[in-house]
């Protein structure tokens, strides 16, 4: 998860949601509106607002080892932290 490049995945899209599913509308509309502003102010992300991408900010080196310790654990996390 961590040590792959995420230039190589799907890019992620956060726009015109046509879904019946209203929880995984919510979940986007919050990452939108809240998660990534915050992310990308604190320099953990560049996020591409124009088309839709999310890279490795100049500080997302700073939070590595929380995301590392996260994803050695998330069998032992509650399902909803994830």
């Amino acid at each position: 998860m961590l040590s792959h490049n995420p230039e190589d995945e799907s890019k992620l899209y956060t726009g015109d949601i046509e879904t019946v599913d209203t929880e995984a509308t919510r979940l986007l509309i919050e990452m939108e509106h809240t998660h990534l502003p915050l992310l990308e102010d604190y320099g953990f992300i560049n996020w591409d607002r124009d088309n839709h991408e999310v890279t490795k900010g100049p500080k997302f080196d700073d939070i590595r080892p929380l995301l590392e310790m996260i994803e050695a654990h998330q069998d032992e996390l509650p399902d909803d932290w994830l």
